[in-house]
Protein backbone atom coordinates (compact mmCIF):
# COMPACT_ATOMS: atom_id res chain seq x y z
CA UNK A 1 0.00 0.00 0.00
CA UNK A 2 2.87 2.25 0.94
CA UNK A 3 4.10 1.21 -2.17
CA UNK A 4 1.54 2.34 -4.57
CA UNK A 5 0.92 5.56 -2.59
CA UNK A 6 4.24 6.68 -3.11
CA UNK A 7 4.46 5.86 -6.62
CA UNK A 8 1.14 7.65 -7.62
CA UNK A 9 3.04 10.54 -5.18
CA UNK A 10 5.94 10.07 -7.60
CA UNK A 11 3.52 10.55 -11.27
CA UNK A 12 1.67 13.29 -9.41
CA UNK A 13 5.35 15.11 -9.39
CA UNK A 14 6.46 14.17 -12.37
CA UNK A 15 2.99 15.70 -13.93
CA UNK A 16 3.12 18.89 -12.38
CA UNK A 17 7.16 19.14 -13.17
CA UNK A 18 6.36 18.13 -16.70
CA UNK A 19 3.42 20.73 -16.58
CA UNK A 20 4.96 23.82 -15.12
CA UNK A 21 8.79 23.01 -17.08
CA UNK A 22 6.29 23.55 -20.40
CA UNK A 23 4.72 27.07 -19.19
CA UNK A 24 7.69 28.92 -19.72
CA UNK A 25 9.45 28.16 -22.79
CA UNK A 26 6.14 28.41 -24.43
CA UNK A 27 5.21 31.09 -22.94
CA UNK A 28 9.15 32.45 -23.87
CA UNK A 29 9.14 31.19 -27.63
CA UNK A 30 5.33 32.02 -28.78
CA UNK A 31 5.46 35.92 -26.87
CA UNK A 32 9.04 36.25 -29.46
CA UNK A 33 6.63 35.32 -32.14
CA UNK A 34 4.12 37.69 -31.05
CA UNK A 35 6.59 41.14 -30.73
CA UNK A 36 5.88 42.40 -34.25
CA UNK A 37 1.96 42.42 -33.18
CA UNK A 38 2.51 43.79 -29.98
CA UNK A 39 4.86 46.83 -31.37
CA UNK A 40 2.31 47.17 -33.64
CA UNK A 41 -0.99 47.91 -31.09
CA UNK A 42 1.15 49.80 -28.93
CA UNK A 43 3.53 51.95 -31.59
CA UNK A 44 6.56 50.59 -29.77
CA UNK A 45 10.13 51.05 -31.13
CA UNK A 46 12.59 48.20 -30.72
CA UNK A 47 14.34 49.66 -27.92
CA UNK A 48 10.56 49.08 -25.99
CA UNK A 49 10.01 46.07 -27.46
CA UNK A 50 13.09 44.02 -26.74
CA UNK A 51 12.18 45.18 -22.92
CA UNK A 52 9.23 42.85 -23.48
CA UNK A 53 11.56 40.43 -23.81
CA UNK A 54 14.83 41.72 -21.36
CA UNK A 55 12.53 41.99 -18.56
CA UNK A 56 11.46 38.63 -18.02
CA UNK A 57 15.05 37.48 -18.86
CA UNK A 58 16.53 39.94 -15.95
CA UNK A 59 14.14 39.36 -13.73
CA UNK A 60 14.29 35.25 -13.98
CA UNK A 61 18.12 35.12 -13.76
CA UNK A 62 17.74 37.80 -10.73
CA UNK A 63 15.55 35.93 -8.74
CA UNK A 64 16.55 31.96 -9.23
CA UNK A 65 19.24 31.86 -7.02
CA UNK A 66 16.98 34.04 -3.73
CA UNK A 67 14.17 31.72 -4.36
CA UNK A 68 15.80 28.51 -4.77
CA UNK A 69 17.24 29.43 -1.04
CA UNK A 70 14.50 30.53 0.18
CA UNK A 71 12.14 27.75 -1.09
CA UNK A 72 15.27 24.70 0.16
CA UNK A 73 14.25 26.82 3.93
CA UNK A 74 10.30 27.89 3.45
CA UNK A 75 9.22 24.72 1.68
CA UNK A 76 9.57 24.30 -2.46
CA UNK A 77 5.59 22.80 -2.73
CA UNK A 78 4.93 26.33 -1.35
CA UNK A 79 7.43 28.38 -3.77
CA UNK A 80 5.99 25.97 -6.99
CA UNK A 81 2.55 26.64 -6.25
CA UNK A 82 2.65 30.29 -5.43
CA UNK A 83 4.83 30.84 -8.40
CA UNK A 84 2.48 29.07 -10.81
CA UNK A 85 -0.88 31.25 -9.24
CA UNK A 86 1.12 34.17 -9.96
CA UNK A 87 2.17 32.93 -13.77
CA UNK A 88 -1.06 32.36 -14.10
CA UNK A 89 -2.49 35.47 -12.44
CA UNK A 90 0.05 37.66 -14.36
CA UNK A 91 -0.73 36.04 -17.58
CA UNK A 92 -3.93 36.90 -17.30
CA UNK A 93 -2.93 41.25 -16.75
CA UNK A 94 -0.78 40.58 -20.02
CA UNK A 95 -4.23 39.24 -22.13
CA UNK A 96 -5.94 42.34 -21.29
CA UNK A 97 -3.51 45.05 -20.79
CA UNK A 98 -3.42 48.14 -22.97
CA UNK A 99 -0.45 50.06 -21.64
CA UNK A 100 2.50 49.26 -22.89
CA UNK A 101 3.97 50.20 -19.15
CA UNK A 102 1.94 47.87 -17.55
CA UNK A 103 3.04 45.30 -20.42
CA UNK A 104 6.94 45.58 -19.46
CA UNK A 105 6.28 45.44 -15.68
CA UNK A 106 4.21 42.84 -15.88
CA UNK A 107 5.92 40.74 -17.79
CA UNK A 108 9.15 41.22 -15.20
CA UNK A 109 6.60 40.22 -12.79
CA UNK A 110 6.40 36.93 -15.00
CA UNK A 111 9.84 36.24 -15.18
CA UNK A 112 9.81 36.38 -11.20
CA UNK A 113 6.65 33.56 -11.48
CA UNK A 114 9.11 31.90 -13.49
CA UNK A 115 11.93 31.89 -11.57
CA UNK A 116 9.48 30.35 -8.47
CA UNK A 117 8.73 27.59 -10.54
CA UNK A 118 11.97 26.77 -12.24
CA UNK A 119 14.13 27.01 -8.96
CA UNK A 120 12.09 24.85 -7.13
CA UNK A 121 10.36 22.19 -10.02
CA UNK A 122 13.56 19.86 -10.60
CA UNK A 123 14.03 20.07 -7.08
CA UNK A 124 10.91 18.22 -6.38
CA UNK A 125 11.71 15.85 -8.96
CA UNK A 126 15.37 15.20 -7.70
CA UNK A 127 13.67 14.53 -4.18
CA UNK A 128 11.14 12.29 -5.42
CA UNK A 129 12.94 9.64 -7.82
CA UNK A 130 15.83 8.10 -6.50
CA UNK A 131 19.16 7.65 -7.86
CA UNK A 132 18.55 4.76 -10.20
CA UNK A 133 15.37 6.39 -11.46
CA UNK A 134 16.30 10.68 -11.76
CA UNK A 135 18.03 10.50 -15.20
CA UNK A 136 14.68 9.75 -16.72
CA UNK A 137 12.60 11.54 -14.67
CA UNK A 138 15.03 14.33 -15.61
CA UNK A 139 15.06 13.20 -19.72
CA UNK A 140 10.95 13.51 -19.72
CA UNK A 141 11.41 17.13 -17.69
CA UNK A 142 13.63 18.77 -20.14
CA UNK A 143 11.70 16.95 -23.27
CA UNK A 144 8.77 18.80 -21.66
CA UNK A 145 10.83 22.37 -21.67
CA UNK A 146 11.47 21.13 -25.14
CA UNK A 147 8.34 20.49 -26.44
CA UNK A 148 7.24 24.02 -25.14
CA UNK A 149 9.97 25.88 -27.01
CA UNK A 150 9.13 24.42 -30.06
CA UNK A 151 5.28 24.14 -29.54
CA UNK A 152 5.26 27.78 -28.88
CA UNK A 153 6.05 29.62 -32.41
CA UNK A 154 3.72 27.01 -34.17
CA UNK A 155 0.79 27.33 -32.01
CA UNK A 156 1.83 31.27 -30.90
CA UNK A 157 1.88 32.14 -34.83
CA UNK A 158 -1.68 29.68 -35.41
CA UNK A 159 -3.36 31.93 -32.17
CA UNK A 160 -2.02 35.10 -33.36
CA UNK A 161 -2.81 34.89 -36.99
CA UNK A 162 -6.29 33.66 -35.90
CA UNK A 163 -7.26 35.43 -32.06
CA UNK A 164 -4.79 38.10 -31.74
CA UNK A 165 -1.70 38.50 -29.77
CA UNK A 166 -3.37 38.23 -26.63
CA UNK A 167 -5.13 35.04 -27.23
CA UNK A 168 -1.43 33.46 -26.22
CA UNK A 169 -1.69 34.99 -22.84
CA UNK A 170 -4.89 34.22 -22.43
CA UNK A 171 -3.96 30.17 -23.23
CA UNK A 172 -1.33 29.88 -20.75
CA UNK A 173 -4.94 30.60 -17.92
CA UNK A 174 -6.32 27.02 -18.22
CA UNK A 175 -3.24 25.40 -18.21
CA UNK A 176 -2.13 27.09 -15.62
CA UNK A 177 -5.51 26.25 -13.32
CA UNK A 178 -5.06 22.47 -14.28
CA UNK A 179 -1.29 22.88 -12.91
CA UNK A 180 -2.46 24.32 -9.70
CA UNK A 181 -5.64 21.96 -9.12
CA UNK A 182 -2.88 18.55 -9.32
CA UNK A 183 -0.53 20.89 -7.04
CA UNK A 184 -3.43 21.17 -4.72
CA UNK A 185 -4.79 17.91 -4.80
CA UNK A 186 -2.16 15.71 -5.38
CA UNK A 187 0.87 17.18 -4.02
CA UNK A 188 0.87 15.78 -0.29
CA UNK A 189 3.74 16.42 2.34
CA UNK A 190 6.50 19.70 2.14
CA UNK A 191 9.91 19.59 0.80
CA UNK A 192 11.87 21.48 3.31
CA UNK A 193 15.83 20.39 3.55
CA UNK A 194 16.98 23.58 4.61
CA UNK A 195 14.05 24.28 7.31
CA UNK A 196 15.57 26.30 10.52
CA UNK A 197 18.51 27.78 8.57
CA UNK A 198 18.46 31.76 7.94
CA UNK A 199 18.09 33.67 4.47
CA UNK A 200 21.24 35.81 3.18
CA UNK A 201 19.18 39.22 2.55
CA UNK A 202 22.10 41.06 2.33
CA UNK A 203 23.92 38.41 0.07
CA UNK A 204 20.76 38.13 -2.30
CA UNK A 205 20.98 42.22 -2.60
CA UNK A 206 24.58 41.91 -3.52
CA UNK A 207 23.97 38.88 -6.27
CA UNK A 208 21.15 40.91 -7.61
CA UNK A 209 23.27 44.25 -8.23
CA UNK A 210 25.77 41.93 -9.94
CA UNK A 211 23.72 39.56 -12.11
CA UNK A 212 21.37 42.98 -13.54
CA UNK A 213 24.71 45.10 -14.02
CA UNK A 214 26.20 42.02 -15.70
CA UNK A 215 23.18 41.40 -17.95
CA UNK A 216 22.60 44.58 -19.24
CA UNK A 217 26.06 45.13 -19.76
CA UNK A 218 25.95 42.54 -22.41
CA UNK A 219 22.67 43.47 -23.69
CA UNK A 220 24.04 47.06 -24.74
CA UNK A 221 27.22 45.64 -26.45
CA UNK A 222 29.62 47.06 -28.26
CA UNK A 223 28.61 50.71 -26.36
CA UNK A 224 30.92 52.20 -24.44
CA UNK A 225 28.47 52.07 -21.40
CA UNK A 226 28.29 48.41 -21.57
CA UNK A 227 32.06 48.93 -20.12
CA UNK A 228 30.67 50.34 -16.89
CA UNK A 229 28.08 48.13 -15.90
CA UNK A 230 30.55 45.15 -16.65
CA UNK A 231 32.96 46.67 -14.28
CA UNK A 232 30.23 47.19 -11.67
CA UNK A 233 28.82 43.45 -12.06
CA UNK A 234 32.46 42.19 -11.13
CA UNK A 235 32.57 44.59 -8.46
CA UNK A 236 29.48 42.93 -7.25
CA UNK A 237 30.96 39.97 -7.62
CA UNK A 238 33.59 40.00 -5.63
CA UNK A 239 31.52 41.57 -2.95
CA UNK A 240 29.28 38.53 -3.27
CA UNK A 241 31.95 36.49 -3.14
CA UNK A 242 33.50 38.12 0.09
CA UNK A 243 29.98 38.21 2.17
CA UNK A 244 29.28 34.79 1.03
CA UNK A 245 32.53 33.27 3.03
CA UNK A 246 32.16 35.48 6.22
CA UNK A 247 28.19 35.33 6.93
CA UNK A 248 27.35 31.96 8.69
CA UNK A 249 24.43 31.31 6.79
CA UNK A 250 25.00 32.31 2.91
CA UNK A 251 22.51 32.53 -0.06
CA UNK A 252 24.78 30.10 -1.69
CA UNK A 253 27.31 27.69 -0.11
CA UNK A 254 30.45 28.40 -2.00
CA UNK A 255 31.80 24.73 -1.07
CA UNK A 256 29.21 23.58 -3.50
CA UNK A 257 31.29 25.36 -5.93
CA UNK A 258 35.04 25.11 -4.75
CA UNK A 259 34.90 21.77 -3.19
CA UNK A 260 32.47 19.83 -5.93
CA UNK A 261 34.02 19.21 -9.15
CA UNK A 262 30.99 17.51 -10.83
CA UNK A 263 28.90 20.03 -9.74
CA UNK A 264 31.41 23.01 -10.72
CA UNK A 265 31.86 21.94 -14.67
CA UNK A 266 28.38 20.71 -14.72
CA UNK A 267 27.48 24.62 -14.66
CA UNK A 268 29.91 25.56 -16.63
CA UNK A 269 29.31 23.41 -19.37
CA UNK A 270 25.22 24.14 -18.81
CA UNK A 271 26.56 27.92 -19.53
CA UNK A 272 28.75 27.36 -22.22
CA UNK A 273 26.26 25.04 -23.52
CA UNK A 274 23.56 27.86 -24.14
CA UNK A 275 25.74 30.56 -25.08
CA UNK A 276 26.19 28.47 -27.93
CA UNK A 277 23.21 27.44 -28.78
CA UNK A 278 20.26 30.06 -27.87
CA UNK A 279 21.03 32.56 -31.20
CA UNK A 280 20.62 29.29 -33.19
CA UNK A 281 16.91 29.34 -33.83
CA UNK A 282 16.78 33.47 -33.64
CA UNK A 283 19.58 33.39 -36.69
CA UNK A 284 18.07 30.64 -38.85
CA UNK A 285 15.07 32.41 -38.65
CA UNK A 286 15.83 35.83 -39.79
CA UNK A 287 18.16 34.17 -42.48
CA UNK A 288 15.36 31.80 -43.69
CA UNK A 289 12.88 34.88 -44.08
CA UNK A 290 15.36 37.18 -45.62
CA UNK A 291 17.79 35.12 -47.13
CA UNK A 292 15.49 32.29 -48.47
CA UNK A 293 12.13 34.64 -48.61
CA UNK A 294 10.06 32.04 -46.26
CA UNK A 295 7.06 33.38 -44.54
CA UNK A 296 7.07 33.35 -40.54
CA UNK A 297 5.04 30.21 -40.41
CA UNK A 298 7.11 28.42 -43.30
CA UNK A 299 10.41 28.97 -41.51
CA UNK A 300 8.86 28.21 -38.26
CA UNK A 301 8.05 24.35 -39.46
CA UNK A 302 11.45 24.66 -40.51
CA UNK A 303 12.49 25.49 -36.90
CA UNK A 304 10.57 23.02 -34.96
CA UNK A 305 12.85 20.04 -36.56
CA UNK A 306 15.40 21.16 -33.56
CA UNK A 307 13.31 21.02 -30.40
CA UNK A 308 10.95 17.64 -31.80
CA UNK A 309 14.35 16.15 -32.31
CA UNK A 310 15.22 16.94 -28.45
CA UNK A 311 11.98 16.09 -27.38
CA UNK A 312 12.26 12.90 -28.54
CA UNK A 313 15.48 11.94 -27.42
CA UNK A 314 15.73 13.98 -24.06
CA UNK A 315 13.46 10.99 -22.35
CA UNK A 316 16.01 8.08 -24.14
CA UNK A 317 19.51 10.41 -23.05
CA UNK A 318 18.21 10.74 -19.78
CA UNK A 319 17.31 7.45 -18.68
CA UNK A 320 21.09 6.40 -20.81
CA UNK A 321 22.71 8.13 -17.58
CA UNK A 322 21.08 6.14 -14.95
CA UNK A 323 22.91 3.35 -16.62
CA UNK A 324 26.46 4.84 -17.53
CA UNK A 325 28.45 7.78 -16.53
CA UNK A 326 26.28 11.04 -17.20
CA UNK A 327 29.57 12.63 -17.86
CA UNK A 328 30.14 10.72 -20.82
CA UNK A 329 26.78 11.07 -22.33
CA UNK A 330 26.83 14.69 -21.79
CA UNK A 331 30.38 15.06 -23.44
CA UNK A 332 29.06 13.52 -26.78
CA UNK A 333 26.33 15.39 -26.88
CA UNK A 334 28.10 18.68 -26.60
CA UNK A 335 30.61 17.54 -29.26
CA UNK A 336 27.90 16.99 -31.73
CA UNK A 337 26.15 20.32 -31.08
CA UNK A 338 29.38 21.51 -32.20
CA UNK A 339 29.64 19.66 -35.04
CA UNK A 340 26.20 20.89 -35.85
CA UNK A 341 27.25 24.65 -35.30
CA UNK A 342 30.09 24.13 -37.46
CA UNK A 343 28.71 22.52 -40.02
CA UNK A 344 26.00 26.09 -40.25
CA UNK A 345 29.38 28.21 -40.27
CA UNK A 346 29.49 26.94 -44.32
CA UNK A 347 25.56 28.32 -45.07
CA UNK A 348 25.19 30.57 -47.84
CA UNK A 349 22.13 32.35 -49.73
CA UNK A 350 21.83 29.22 -51.97
CA UNK A 351 21.63 26.83 -49.42
CA UNK A 352 18.56 24.24 -49.44
CA UNK A 353 15.61 23.70 -46.58
CA UNK A 354 16.95 20.14 -46.23
CA UNK A 355 20.48 21.10 -45.65
CA UNK A 356 19.30 23.42 -42.76
CA UNK A 357 16.76 21.00 -41.64
CA UNK A 358 19.97 18.38 -41.16
CA UNK A 359 21.74 21.03 -39.20
CA UNK A 360 19.28 21.15 -36.84
CA UNK A 361 18.52 17.75 -36.31
CA UNK A 362 21.89 17.25 -35.69
CA UNK A 363 22.37 20.16 -33.18
CA UNK A 364 19.01 18.76 -31.70
CA UNK A 365 20.27 15.61 -31.22
CA UNK A 366 23.10 16.96 -29.40
CA UNK A 367 21.56 19.03 -26.77
CA UNK A 368 19.23 16.22 -26.20
CA UNK A 369 22.01 14.01 -25.54
CA UNK A 370 23.98 17.09 -23.03
CA UNK A 371 20.89 18.50 -21.22
CA UNK A 372 19.03 15.18 -18.95
CA UNK A 373 22.51 13.77 -18.06
CA UNK A 374 23.98 17.12 -17.35
CA UNK A 375 20.87 17.76 -15.26
CA UNK A 376 21.14 14.36 -13.58
CA UNK A 377 24.96 14.80 -12.94
CA UNK A 378 24.14 18.32 -11.53
CA UNK A 379 21.22 17.52 -8.84
CA UNK A 380 23.17 13.84 -8.08
CA UNK A 381 25.97 15.61 -6.94
CA UNK A 382 24.71 17.75 -4.30
CA UNK A 383 22.93 16.79 -0.89
CA UNK A 384 18.97 17.11 -0.53
CA UNK A 385 19.50 20.42 1.48
CA UNK A 386 20.87 22.05 -1.07
CA UNK A 387 18.21 20.88 -4.15
CA UNK A 388 16.95 24.18 -4.63
CA UNK A 389 19.94 26.31 -5.01
CA UNK A 390 21.26 23.52 -7.12
CA UNK A 391 18.35 23.53 -9.46
CA UNK A 392 18.37 27.62 -9.43
CA UNK A 393 22.03 27.52 -10.28
CA UNK A 394 21.37 25.54 -13.49
CA UNK A 395 18.45 27.77 -14.25
CA UNK A 396 20.18 31.00 -13.62
CA UNK A 397 23.60 29.49 -15.71
CA UNK A 398 20.93 28.85 -18.84
CA UNK A 399 19.09 32.59 -18.53
CA UNK A 400 22.37 34.06 -18.28
CA UNK A 401 24.30 31.67 -20.97
CA UNK A 402 20.90 32.89 -23.07
CA UNK A 403 21.79 36.46 -23.09
CA UNK A 404 25.60 36.25 -23.23
CA UNK A 405 24.47 34.15 -26.73
CA UNK A 406 22.37 36.96 -27.87
CA UNK A 407 24.73 39.50 -27.04
CA UNK A 408 27.66 37.78 -29.55
CA UNK A 409 25.40 37.85 -31.99
CA UNK A 410 24.06 41.77 -30.71
CA UNK A 411 28.06 42.50 -31.26
CA UNK A 412 28.57 40.99 -34.54
CA UNK A 413 25.43 42.51 -36.17
CA UNK A 414 27.15 45.75 -35.26
CA UNK A 415 29.92 45.32 -36.53
CA UNK A 416 28.87 43.91 -39.79
CA UNK A 417 25.61 45.78 -40.39
CA UNK A 418 25.22 48.69 -38.28
CA UNK A 419 22.12 49.65 -37.22
CA UNK A 420 19.68 49.78 -40.15
CA UNK A 421 17.19 47.40 -41.50
CA UNK A 422 17.96 44.22 -43.25
CA UNK A 423 17.11 44.82 -46.41
CA UNK A 424 18.70 42.79 -49.84
CA UNK A 425 22.14 45.24 -49.77
CA UNK A 426 23.02 43.99 -46.24
CA UNK A 427 22.53 40.69 -47.45
CA UNK A 428 26.05 39.53 -48.11
CA UNK A 429 27.45 41.09 -44.99
CA UNK A 430 24.19 39.65 -42.81
CA UNK A 431 25.41 36.08 -44.17
CA UNK A 432 28.87 36.78 -42.74
CA UNK A 433 27.61 37.71 -39.21
CA UNK A 434 25.71 34.64 -39.49
CA UNK A 435 28.44 32.17 -40.55
CA UNK A 436 31.06 34.11 -37.74
CA UNK A 437 28.87 33.97 -35.62
CA UNK A 438 28.25 29.96 -35.67
CA UNK A 439 31.91 29.58 -35.99
CA UNK A 440 32.05 31.21 -32.97
CA UNK A 441 29.42 29.08 -31.27
CA UNK A 442 31.17 25.76 -32.21
CA UNK A 443 34.56 26.71 -31.01
CA UNK A 444 32.49 27.13 -27.55
CA UNK A 445 31.20 23.52 -27.61
CA UNK A 446 34.31 22.25 -28.49
CA UNK A 447 35.34 23.83 -25.29
CA UNK A 448 32.06 22.56 -23.38
CA UNK A 449 33.14 19.03 -24.20
CA UNK A 450 36.22 19.46 -22.19
CA UNK A 451 34.03 21.11 -19.06
CA UNK A 452 32.35 17.34 -19.34
CA UNK A 453 35.08 15.35 -19.74
CA UNK A 454 37.36 16.82 -16.93
CA UNK A 455 34.01 17.10 -13.90
CA UNK A 456 34.77 13.67 -12.85
CA UNK A 457 31.87 11.16 -11.28
CA UNK A 458 28.79 12.85 -9.52
CA UNK A 459 28.08 10.66 -5.76
CA UNK A 460 26.74 7.53 -5.53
Amino acid sequence: MEHTANKVNKNAILIVAVLTSFLAPFMGSSTNIVLPAIGAEFSMDAISLSWVVSSYLLATAVFLLPIGRFADIYGLKKILLLGTISFTLFSLVLAITTSPVILIVMRAFQGLSSAMIFGTGVAILTSAFPARERGRALGINVASVYLGLSLGPFLGGILTENFGWRSVFWAIVPLGLIVIFVILSKLKGEWTAAKGEKFDLIGSVIYGVSLVSFMYGLSVLPEINAVWFLGIGFVSLLAFIWWEMKTPSPLLDLNIILHNRVFAFSNIAVLINFSATFAVAFLLSLYLQYTQGMSPQAAGLVLISQPVVMAIVSPFAGKLSDKTQPQNVAALGMAITAVGLLYFGFIDADTSVAAITLGLVIVGLGLSLFSSPNTNAIMSSVESKNYGVASAILSTMRVVGNIFSMGVVTVLFAIFIGRVEITPEYYSPFLSSIRISFIIFAVLCFLGVFASWVRGKPQE
